[in-house]
Parts: C-alpha cells; sequence; structure tokens
C-alpha cells in the first residue's frame, strides 16, 4: 500500500511542522482609531500630571534666564557676555520663555488634558451621588471591623433606631426587607478630588487672562521728574495678544523723593536695610493730586494699574560744554548698578556738541577707592564720597543712521578716544571727578561738569485682569485639597434578628473603609454605643 505523495506527514510529538504558521499581524490603526487611542492618551491623569511637571520645569528658565519683556537692559548685558549662546538662546526663545511656543503648547495641552479628564468623571461622580449605598453582606463578621451584641427591644425598633444612629453620623441609609440597613458617607472626598482639578484650570485660566489682556512696563524715573501712563514713557514694554493702547489708565506720577538705608555693620554691611519712594500721583487728568509712600511688596494700586517699586540706582548731574563753551548738555545720566556696592555703568551721549559730538562712558563709584590690584572701585552702596570716572570720545555717535540705539550703550565705531596727557602718553584719557570738579576735554573739545546726585527709581507698571480669578482658583484648590485629605468615604451595616431571650435583639454591626489610614473601630465602637443607647442616653440593653 503506497502512501500518496502530496500528503505531508503530521509532526510527531516532538517534531515541529515543515512550514509554521507566520503570527498574524494586527492591521494597522485607522485615522480615527489613531486620532481616538490620542485623545484618550492625552486625556489620562497620567498625561495630565506630565504636562503639569513640564510646565513646571519649562518656567525654569523664566527665572534664570533674564526676560526681554521684564528687563530689557539686562538681556542687552547677557547678550553681550555671552555671544557664543545668545543665538542658541533667541532660537529657544528662552529670552521669552512665556511667549514661547513650546511654553505655548504645553500650557494648552495640560488645558485640554485637564478638560478632558474633569468632564468624564463629572458623570461618574453624578451618578455616584445618586446611587444608593450597597447591601448589608451575607456574612457581616468577616469584614475589617465588626461586632455582635444583644439589646433590648424589638428588631424593628432596634433598626429604626439603628438607621437614625448613622443619618445623625452623616450616613446616606437605606433599608432592606432582610431587616439590615446600609449606610454610606464621605461622597464629598470625590468632589474634593473634582474641586482640586478644576482649580489647576481656572488658575491656569486667570493667567492666561492676564496674558492675553493684561501688559506690563518698566520705566527709570530720576527724582524730582514724572512719569505718564503712555507707550512712548516706558523704558521696557510687554503687552498681551489682546491689549489696546487705548486700555492704559490715564495714570501720572511723580517721585518727589528717595530714601533708602544700608547695613554699616555685621556680615551683611552694604545690604539695603529699607529704601521707598515718596510719590505724588493723580488717577486722571484734573484730579486733586495725592501722595504715597511706595515700598518694595506695598504696590500702589489704582483702578486698572499697579505700581511697583523693583529698584533703585544713581544719576549724576552732569553739565557738558563743548567746543565753543556752549552748554551742550545738562542733566541727570542714570547709571546701572553692577554689584551689590553700587559701582554702576553708564553712558552719555552729547550730539549737539560742536565742532564734534562727544561721548562718556564710565563708572559712577558711590564711596570711592582704589588699590594698584584692583583699580577704581566702590566701597559702601551709600554715596558717601561719591566720583565719576569715564572715557571721553569724540566722533560721530551714529544716530543718525537711522537705526535705534540703547541708551545704555555707545557705539564707537564712529568714535574715538583722546590721548591721555600725562606719564601714560599714548593710552586713552580718563576722567575722574568729584562733586563740583570740572575738567577740561584734552584738544580743546569741551569740559565737563560734576554738579551733584541724583537718585532714580525703577517702577514696574502693570494691570492683570486674570489675577482674581488666578486667585480663587487657589483657594478653591486649597478647599479641593483639604476635602480629598480629610474626607474619608466609608460603608456601614447593621443587620438585625430575635435573640433566643424573649425581648431581646441580635445587633450584627460592620464597616468598612473606602480609603486608607482611616480609624475604622474608632468609628464602628462609637456606632456600637450610640445603637446600645436609647435617645434619651439610657442603656436600653442588659449587659451580655
Amino acid at each position: 500500500m503506497s502512501i500518496p505523495t502530496d500528503v505531508e506527514p503530521a509532526a510527531g510529538a516532538g517534531g515541529a511542522a515543515r512550514n509554521p504558521t507566520p503570527p498574524a499581524t494586527p492591521p494597522a490603526l485607522r485615522p480615527v482609531e489613531l486620532a481616538r487611542w490620542a485623545w484618550r492618551q492625552l486625556t489620562s491623569m497620567r498625561t495630565a500630571l506630565v504636562l503639569l511637571f513640564l510646565l513646571a520645569v519649562a518656567a525654569v528658565p523664566g527665572s534664570v534666564v533674564p526676560q526681554a519683556d521684564i528687563d530689557a537692559i539686562a538681556v542687552g548685558d547677557w547678550k553681550s557676555a555671552h555671544p557664543t549662546l545668545t543665538p542658541v538662546y533667541e532660537f529657544l526663545g528662552l529670552f521669552s520663555v512665556y511667549d514661547s511656543v513650546w511654553f505655548s503648547a504645553i500650557y494648552l495641552l495640560l488645558m485640554v488634558s485637564l478638560v478632558g479628564c474633569i468632564v468624564p468623571r463629572l458623570r461618574i461622580y453624578w451618578r455616584g451621588m445618586r446611587a444608593r449605598p450597597p447591601g448589608a453582606p451575607r456574612n457581616l463578621t468577616r469584614l475589617p471591623a465588626s461586632r455582635r451584641f444583644e439589646v433590648d427591644g424589638a428588631p424593628d425598633e432596634v433598626l429604626a433606631r439603628a438607621e437614625r444612629v448613622l443619618r445623625g453620623r452623616r450616613y446616606r441609609t437605606v433599608s432592606s426587607e432582610d431587616g439590615s440597613v446600609a449606610g454610606e458617607r464621605g461622597y464629598l472626598r470625590e468632589a474634593g478630588n473634582l474641586l482640586f482639578h478644576v482649580s489647576v484650570l481656572v488658575v491656569l485660566v486667570g493667567f492666561a487672562v492676564g496674558q492675553v489682556y493684561g501688559y506690563k512696563g518698566g520705566v527709570i524715573t530720576v527724582v524730582g521728574q514724572g512719569f505718564s501712563n503712555s507707550l512712548s514713557q516706558y523704558d521696557d514694554f510687554a503687552p498681551g495678544s489682546m491689549f489696546s493702547a487705548d486700555d492704559l489708565a490715564p495714570v501720572s506720577l511723580t517721585v518727589e523723593d528717595f530714601d533708602v538705608s544700608f547695613l554699616t555693620r555685621g556680615p551683611q554691611m552694604g545690604q539695603p536695610r529699607d529704601f521707598s519712594a515718596d510719590v505724588t500721583y493723580t488717577e486722571e487728568p484734573g484730579a486733586d493730586p495725592q501722595r504715597y509712600d511706595l515700598r518694595v511688596n506695598h504696590p500702589l494700586k489704582l483702578d486698572g494699574v499697579s505700581v511697583f517699586l523693583v529698584g533703585h540706582g544713581y544719576a549724576p548731574v552732569v553739565t557738558v560744554r563743548d567746543g565753543n563753551g556752549d552748554v551742550a548738555y545738562e542733566g541727570p545720566v542714570v547709571f546701572l548698578p553692577q554689584d551689590a556696592s553700587f559701582a554702576s555703568f553708564g553712558v552719555l551721549k552729547v550730539p549737539d556738541a560742536a565742532p564734534t559730538q562727544l561721548g562718556f562712558e564710565g563708572l559712577f563709584l558711590p564711596t570711592y577707592g582704589f588699590t594698584m590690584a584692583r583699580g577704581p572701585f566702590s566701597q559702601f552702596p551709600d554715596a558717601l564720597d561719591p566720583v565719576l570716572s569715564l572715557v571721553p570720545y569724540q566722533g560721530d555717535l551714529g544716530l543718525d543712521a537711522g537705526e535705534p540705539q540703547s541708551v545704555y550703550q555707545l557705539d564707537k565705531d564712529g568714535l574715538e578716544t583722546f590721548e591721555s596727557a600725562d606719564e601714560t602718553r599714548g593710552s586713552a584719557a580718563r576722567l575722574k571727578l568729584a562733586v563740583g570738579d570740572t575738567v577740561e576735554l584734552p584738544d580743546g573739545a569741551g569740559s565737563i561738569t560734576f554738579d551733584r546726585v541724583d537718585r532714580w527709581a525703577k517702577l514696574q507698571v502693570s494691570d492683570t485682569p486674570g489675577k482674581g480669578l488666578a486667585l480663587g482658583g487657589v483657594l478653591l484648590g486649597i478647599v479641593g485639597l483639604m476635602g480629598s485629605l480629610f474626607i474619608r468615604p466609608r460603608r456601614a451595616w447593621v443587620r438585625v434578628r430575635p435573640a433566643d431571650r424573649e425581648g431581646r435583639t441580635v445587633v450584627e454591626l460592620a464597616g468598612l473603609d473606602r480609603s486608607s489610614g482611616g480609624d475604622l473601630d474608632t468609628e464602628i465602637d462609637e456606632l456600637e454605643r450610640q445603637i446600645r443607647t436609647g435617645p434619651t442616653g439610657t442603656s436600653q440593653e442588659g449587659k451580655t
């Protein structure tokens, strides 16, 4: 008998098929299925937590790297000190973190994720709020905390008393025909969780409203000078995307005086102890002027605007005469502090000087000191022995080129220094002036006089419409967090049946905590005590 050649013998017990069937490859997700899967991933609680962490991490560069909308001068100094890193930081948007594309993307994804988490849980919570407590298990003694005892009275009376006790302990109750009553409480714990998540969303919306409709600007105001709340008055200004210049409140103010005191002894010597600005302001044109003592963390709050005192420094008052003897400049020059001793750097441009334009840059030293190792420096931040140390320039300041220039930087492409006339011949001339000194410039180019020292105050003027909403969100979050921490969902059951002795009832009592960390035994002991005790507080049972 022959074996057909077209039939392959089956694999033996220890063998394998000659042509095993390859594993089936799952079909690729269709676009709708892929979108549904991506939505489920985005709206999961894990994704929301990851995005919240990423948002916190993304905000770190905004605290470390100078921001253009807060301190444009510091940004310019940082770029000058780090020319290699500047293109990288600009590409990543690190000088304006909160306006960058990647920060906005994290912000929006977090909001979408929170909404996707909250809405389904609202439906589940609503159904849970309307649900009845589950019936009593068959064997209550198997639960974590249970009691069995006898009391005087008929089963119906004892069951009614137990239901009153549970309701008095804020349980939602339901009675069954099998002689049991079920109770449940702690529904607000989930409400606390939901409220906390909603509060995060409210805070995000509040900040978004402030960023979209608000503005923030900075201005340096010399003592004795004024400021009007208009765009042309700001040194730096960061408006929201929906901001309009018509939204600026018509506030004007004048810095009448500035007072600062420094520590004069101890390890913190030289640190400012307190500083404040005495300002006069009007809320609208024609209104009566009012005075305010502007201090750090005590801003001037008006309708639609808040004014903060964020910094201070020195503005030496100088008079510059040109080669013809005419006054080409007279007034204060803002110098920016460079260290804790308030050694300050500043620039003075004199485009009206003749026959050639003049420029000066250098240091203002509040309390002059000098060593061969360090050169000129400031020994103390207060103006005890003020000195100006300047390098003069002549030539073209570049102001007519049509390109914007910083008032704190000197374009030296068209300038040249004066040659020093002392023993260091061939080097650039450097001027040293104390208060009241006048120094003649070389080659009859003019002179400069150091008249006196004024102070300046750095003011931050801002309007943040959503800050009240954000504050409300924070308060909601605290309430929700307290609810989720201190409210414990708990269930309790009571079953009664007649005892062997006439006129007595056997009571089975048990409880179950739906969260860890609760003192369930104490709660069950209290329920037992109240069930044993009648409405008048007297015992309703004999000792068993």
